[in-house]
């Protein structure tokens, strides 16, 4: 199984490993498989071109016996499906976003020769819950959760409701049962994932939201972190930030993508948002929770940026001092409202704007890190460390999974899985060192 894309695909491919061990299928390394899943990305042009070279590799590897079959399955075919059926003749078998459950089936008849079609894509409407089949692939103490599949916010230069569709929300005991078995296994920390996590519960019409879910989750006993993925700036409401300040349990992090800051380019592009109201968010942040960390995405790039309003973006993120952020280059997607719009901004431009914001950035991560030196902090233990003199790599609070940087320690005693407090010895523009004191 490669799995490429964010973690809610990882989600669909862990679930897709846990059908087919289930139906005794072995997972495998890809020299050694006799079947490559390849659970691909098309949200943006680089996604698609990582997951058309992904295939192109594998399919290679299957025209030199080193497989027999090649699945692709995720948000290339549910987009592509009849183009991709055309170009890509080595591809066995194509599976939508929504038949993640039929591919233990679809595999096995594929692989007997009884299928007469090798494309099977629906309308998504399908939703995991805690009773599916997973086999799970994170570091032992952390998991993530996907509370909801699709988005209905409809931003103007996003396909995901397309290939993902509406919003639907997972019923919160669901939730919790999934939470329960998690901790159960060893799990510390779960990362609550969704296109939009603060748009949960909004399509059950039942008084389903964010805080509920959250008031249920500080009490499964043994969890220790919760961690909030992916929350609109314009659904960020005062309950939820009181829990997060009151609630030990809920990590005092907040990845909040906010794409732009200039009001004409916010309405373009649907965030229905405006700059004081995210500003206003930032600062409410900041009061009320102290020491948050926040994470954010920012967009360059996007039809009507001029360079008064690229400066505004850049004025934003000298103002705001992020721990961390991310930038993406717009991506004119077929489908979308912003396709159609005028003003668009050449990859040059787009190019200097992404590294004048990320050298930006950087200096402001470095500065933000160094704070922390000389301080005692808890940190979860992923796996023994890769280089010389580095006997663990962990995460604390303010680095989330994958997409933040790592805590390097040096010195202690510990085992994966588990949350020791350490003290901060040093600290670069994403990554901290540290020695570990003692058990938390």
């Amino acid at each position: 199984m490669i799995s490429l894309g964010c973690p809610k695909n990882l989600v669909d491919s862990e679930v897709m490993l846990g059908l087919l061990q289930e139906k005794g299928w072995i997972p495998s390394t890809k020299d050694e498989a006799d079947v490559v899943i390849i659970n691909t990305c098309s949200f943006i042009r680089e996604a698609k071109e990582e997951s058309i070279a992904t295939i192109l590799d594998m399919a290679a590897a299957k025209e030199k016996g080193k497989c027999h079959r090649l699945v692709v399955t995720g948000c290339l075919p549910q987009r592509y499906g009849s183009e991709l059926l055309q170009e890509l003749p080595e591809v066995d078998l194509f599976l939508g976003t929504d038949e993640w459950d039929r591919i233990a089936d679809l595999l096995q008849k594929s692989a007997q020769g009884e299928l007469r079609r090798k494309q099977f894509i629906a309308r998504p409407t399908n939703l995991y819950d805690h009773r599916t089949p997973r086999l799970f692939t994170s570091s032992p103490g952390s998991v993530y959760i996907k509370i909801a599949e699709g988005c209905s916010n409809h931003c103007s230069y996003c396909v995901i409701p397309r290939i993902r569709g509406k919003l639907r929300s997972r019923k919160i005991s669901s939730v919790l049962q999934e939470a329960q078995q998690s901790v159960s296994r060893g799990v510390k920390e779960v990362n609550l994932i969704a296109q939009d996590v603060t748009a949960y519960g909004r399509d059950l019409g039942d008084g389903t939201d964010l805080t509920r879910l959250l008031q249920g989750l500080v009490k499964v006993k043994e969890l220790k972190w919760i961690r909030l993925l992916y929350a609109h700036p314009g659904h960020v409401t005062p309950e939820l930030i009181r829990l997060i300040r009151e609630e030990e349990k809920i990590c005092k992090y907040l990845d909040l993508p906010l794409q732009h800051i200039d009001d004409h380019l916010l309405r373009a592009m649907n965030r229905l948002v405006s700059s004081s109201q995210v500003r206003e968010l930032i600062a409410r942040l900041r009061a009320k929770i102290p020491g948050i960390t926040l994470r954010t995405s920012l967009m360059v790039g996007f039809p009507g940026e001029t360079e008064k309003r690229f400066r505004r973006l850049f004025d934003l993120v000298k103002e705001a001092h992020f721990e961390h952020l991310g930038v993406f280059r717009y991506s004119k997607e077929e489908g979308t409202a912003a396709a159609t719009l005028k003003g668009h901004v050449s990859a040059r431009v787009k190019e200097q704007r992404y590294h004048q914001i990320m050298r930006l950035q950087r200096q402001i991560s470095l500065r933000r890190q160094k704070e922390k030196v000389g301080t005692r902090i808890p940190v979860l233990i992923e796996r023994p460390g890769k280089s010389s003199g580095l006997l663990w790599e962990g995460r604390t609070q303010g680095q989330a999974p994958e997409v933040d940087g790592v805590t390097f320690l040096r010195r202690g005693r510990a085992r994966p899985g588990e949350i020791v407090e350490a003290v901060i010895t040093e600290a670069t523009a994403y990554d901290f060192y540290g020695d570990i004191i003692g058990p938390v």
